[in-house]
């Protein structure tokens, strides 16, 4: 029996855990705005209860005591005049009762020798309270709160031996009541009102609170973007000096890493270029004497040949990305026409004339840019093609809001939608169904494409053609903008620091 007890207790005590931890989640669920709001409108909520309950019940206890004295001290003069009165023989009680001076709203009752004399015909005997009524009758004053057809009474009873009667007073409470409850009501509005007030202070003043991590989130995008020498300047304030130097040697941290990491890519890739040169060279040897080698040895050299290029590739592609990472890309700008470029940069990349689409409207539009580096896009983007999606089916050049657009289709399968950004990253490979991501790619490709692209000043993303088709779209901007000085806002040639001035909460 007791361990059945204290089985139950124990899952009584889960239960408790249980409901508290669901409790905590839900309320961390909430913003750190919507939490500080919701603490300002339970606090103001709670305090304008508290002081309207003590208003109500301050106010209604004295006006009370005052209502009740005052009744106290009209009921005793009534029955003075009452007793000098009866004192004559002649004297007729209803009269008496009818003179009597008395308060709004209150009745007379008076009993004599047995007998019930009243004001009202609603007021007598069996309307008095009978305990009260025992009690004055017995020669003991008392006053009694009651409900009489509803409506809250307060009856005096008063014993007066000397005349032989005793003088009932009977006061209506109605008024008392109306005038509390308008008093609640105020009070309630008021607690209301004070409770949404404090709900919008809270707001107000939460966001005033968070508004520096707002600049600090500002520039963590802002690094995220690429310009890394962005930091924080913060006022005469010791809390927010204390976050801006942390922020900014985190930067400074994260910054000195990805240089240290460029550079050893760097330095790893140029490493490689004199030991590959020599392989190429050897195999260049090989190959020249291909034909005098048995079978097997002439699929080694085949083997051996596709494989050293590839890995010259790679190379090549790590050289050019550190060069970006540590911005020591250079663009040879010239101003060349889209339909020439767009042919010329068809035949290096091997795609026939008969898939290439150039709309006349950009046609004869000039852009400054780096034709080798143009060039090397729509290579690696018609190699992408062919790799991962069957091949190109249409080279076109288009027209944009602010320049043109180069746009590569192929036969597919489509890029999903959670991808279509993932693929622009390094050594990032499609998942997508049937042949995407199965082949020997380095994974640089598409990467380099973006970076070539943001030297531009423009920009590059996929998007679902007709059907399976995917359409790598390029947008460049027209030659009447600076590509060099776009790359600069990009954040891809910064040689100083950027400075996010990080504000107090109380700044205007």
């Amino acid at each position: 029996m007791r361990g059945h007890r204290l089985r139950v207790e124990s899952d009584v005590r889960r239960r408790q855990v249980d409901q508290g931890a669901k409790g905590r989640r839900r309320w961390s669920r909430l913003g750190l705005r919507a939490r500080v709001t919701v603490t300002f409108g339970l606090g103001a909520l709670a305090l304008s209860a508290t002081m309207a309950g003590l208003t109500y019940f301050t106010a209604r206890q004295f006006i009370l005591h005052e209502r009740e004295t005052a009744i106290l001290r009209q009921a005793f003069v009534n029955a003075s005049l009452a007793r000098s009165s009866l004192r004559s023989p002649t004297q007729n009680i209803g009269q008496l009762l009818d003179s009597l001076d008395t308060l709004p709203g209150s009745l007379s009752v008076l009993e004599q020798h047995g007998q019930w004399y009243a004001t009202s015909i609603s007021v007598g005997e069996n309307a008095i309270p009978p305990r009260l009524r025992s009690l004055v009758l017995s020669g003991t004053p008392a006053t009694q709160h009651f409900v009489l057809d509803g409506s809250p009474q307060l009856v005096v009873g008063i014993p007066v031996p000397s005349g032989g009667f005793a003088y009932f007073e009977v006061f209506s409470l109605d008024e008392l009541a109306r005038t509390l409850r308008i008093l609640a009501l105020a009070l309630a509005g008021a607690a209301l009102v004070t409770t949404a007030a404090g709900a919008v202070i809270g707001r107000w003043a939460s966001g005033r609170a968070l508004r520096p991590l707002d600049e600090v989130s500002k520039a963590a995008e802002t690094i995220a973007g690429g310009r890394l020498h962005v930091r924080l300047v913060a006022a005469d304030d010791p809390d927010l000096s204390a976050l801006a130097a942390s922020f900014n040697r985190m930067a400074d941290a994260l910054l000195e890493r990805i240089e240290r990491e460029a550079r050893f890519t760097s330095d790893v890739s140029h490493e490689l270029r004199s030991p590959l040169t020599t392989l190429v060279t050897s195999l260049g040897i090989l190959e020249s004497h291909r034909d005098d080698l048995p079978v097997r040895s002439r699929a080694a050299v085949d083997l051996l040949t596709a494989e050293l290029r590839r890995f010259q590739r790679m190379v090549d592609d790590l050289l050019e990305i550190s060069r970006v990472d540590t911005g020591s890309a250079e663009l040879s700008l010239d101003e060349v026409e889209v339909g020439e470029l767009v042919r010329e940069a068809a035949q290096a990349a091997g795609v026939g004339g008969a898939l290439v689409d150039i709309d006349p409207a950009v046609a004869g539009l000039r852009l400054r840019v780096d034709k080798r580096r143009i060039e090397r896009v729509v290579a690696n983007l018609v190699d992408n093609a062919a790799q991962y999606a069957g091949g190109v089916t249409r080279l076109s050049a288009e027209p944009a809001p602010d320049g043109v657009r180069l746009v590569v289709t192929d036969h597919g399968p489509g890029v999903a939608p959670t991808e279509r950004e993932r693929i622009f990253e390094r050594f990032y490979r499609g998942h997508t169904s049937g042949r995407r991501g199965t082949t020997d790619g380095t994974g640089l490709g598409l990467s380099l494409v973006a970076e070539h692209v943001r030297l531009h000043g423009g920009r590059v993303w996929v998007e679902s053609g007709v059907g399976d088709e995917n359409r790598f779209v390029v947008e460049l901007p027209a030659s009447d903008q600076d590509p060099e000085a776009t790359a600069l806002v990009l954040g891809t040639d910064g040689d100083g620091p950027g400075r996010l001035p990080l504000e107090t909460p109380d700044a205007s």
